[in-house]
């Protein structure tokens, strides 16, 4: 159940193409709020919405200096959507190959 709620979170997460946006920007390196949000024409408090998100589902971590909070990229995360692509091609795979097999015992030479 822990597994799925974080799957579930990840992929929540990457559903967003502001959000995949900042992962893609982070993972050139960390960088502060105002940087990540300089390219999108979106309101400061929109957009921090957007990196709660991230938070949330641990895909980024932040630290705070004084007034400046800094994102950085938590690439291990990615490894539970890997993970469970990985599982759904193995099953698709798997049952293409028994159509396969079957398609080729019930068809005619």
């Amino acid at each position: 159940m822990v597994r799925a709620a974080a799957t579930d979170e990840i992929f929540h997460a990457l559903a967003n193409p502001t959000r995949r946006r900042v992962l893609e920007r982070l993972g050139d390196g960390p960088a502060t709020v105002s940087e990540l949000a300089a390219p999108f024409g979106m309101r400061l408090p929109s957009f921090v919405q957007h990196l709660a998100v991230l938070e949330r589902s641990r895909l980024v971590r932040s630290r705070k200096r004084g007034r400046v909070r800094t994102y950085e990229l938590v690439p291990e995360r990615l490894q539970v959507a890997e993970d469970w692509i990985a599982a759904r091609r193995r099953e698709w795979e798997a049952k293409l190959d028994r159509f396969d097999a079957f398609v080729t015992r019930v068809s005619p030479s």
